[in-house]
């Protein structure tokens, strides 16, 4: 597989759709035929991203918490874990037939990509701190293989989140406090700007895994100009999103197109307040949304490489594997 094709994600929530019923050993036709999941189609499934060249990606284990469109979904402690804890059993599952390759160590990245070959390999990420019980339960975690964690999603009982502003609990600074002095690195994607700034303050590693620009798109998903900075200045990557609402500022479900060019006009935007050398990949695709709400041009995972050519010859490699290489190989 040559470099020029090789590729590292963000975020992709594999297990979180594996346990919505999608069989993710299909290839994608097959996936597509017979998709228990209605009104998106799919993009992903493992054949598909071997084929797309990605090597490595962040997977995450993401539990849905109770809401209106997700009457089956956490409301406590104890339902929030049993759903991640069943992720972390698909992903082992993947792993024992030799389909994934779970990397837990700077090292196991660095020997995965040389080897260019191979299973996919993943970093495993808990999107949404609920699973865990408190800081004295970060270990068990830890222990499992997670390395990265995004506090907050919506409100969790940790951070502020999205679309539900508010600081760090006492619980959270607590989390993050253990997250620090375990080297355990604290994903900023979903957290409101008030948990950020005192999660930013704490000191763990700080990256943003799936997140645009809220010079261009207004809300609290995104990230502010400062909030960018302050990750690369803590040796953090900035992933970038495939939602089309993500990249213009459209309603819900809006299933209006989307150049690529809008994409990469929130790559400029970084590059311009911190450099090329941290922008990087965190497609989501399939995180709660089908085709019908990428970007044009993008039906399927193997379609993502088109979106490089929309970047300047010089930033692509860094964009596609290399930025998230080399933070992977160095602070993982």
């Amino acid at each position: 597989m040559s470099d020029r094709h090789l590729l590292i994600d963000g975020h992709l929530d594999l297990a979180f759709n594996a346990l919505n019923g999608r069989d993710l050993t299909l290839p994608l036709e097959a996936l597509r035929a017979a998709d228990p999941v209605a009104d998106e189609t799919a993009t992903v499934t493992l054949p598909e991203l071997r084929a797309a060249g990605l090597r490595v990606c962040f997977g995450t284990l993401f539990a849905l918490p109770h809401g209106a469109g997700s009457p089956g979904g956490y409301s406590d402690h104890a339902g929030a874990r049993a759903q991640a804890l069943a992720q972390l059993d698909a992903y082992h599952r993947w792993q024992d037939a030799g389909l994934v390759r779970l990397l837990t160590t700077r090292a196991e990245v660095g020997a995965h990509l040389q080897a260019q070959d191979g299973p996919l390999g993943v970093v495993l990420l808990m999107e949404g701190a609920d699973p865990i019980r408190d800081a004295g339960d970060l270990p068990f975690w830890v222990e499992r293989g997670v390395r990265v964690i995004g506090p907050a999603w919506g409100r969790t009982r940790y951070a502020g989140g999205t679309d539900a502003p508010g600081p760090l609990t006492p619980q959270g600074r607590e989390l993050v406090q253990a997250m620090r002095d375990l080297n355990v690195t604290l994903d900023a994607s979903h957290l409101d700007d008030a948990s950020f700034w005192e999660a930013a303050e704490i000191g763990p590693q700080l990256i943003a895994t799936h997140a645009n620009s809220r010079a261009l798109v207004p809300g609290n998903r995104h990230l502010t100009d400062d909030m960018a900075r302050a990750v690369a200045q803590a040796g953090g990557m900035i992933g970038l999103v495939f939602l089309n609402r993500f990249i213009r500022p459209l309603p819900e479900g809006s299933l209006d197109p989307v150049p690529l060019s809008e994409l990469a006009a929130h790559a400029r935007h970084y590059a311009a307040l911190v450099g090329w050398e941290h922008v990087a990949l965190g497609t989501d695709l399939d995180g709660g949304f089908g085709a019908e709400k990428t970007p044009a041009g993008v039906d399927r995972y193997a379609d993502v490489p088109a979106f490089l050519q929309e970047l300047p010859a010089e930033a692509r490699d860094g964009v596609a594997w290399g930025n998230w290489a080399r933070w992977l190989t160095h602070r993982l």
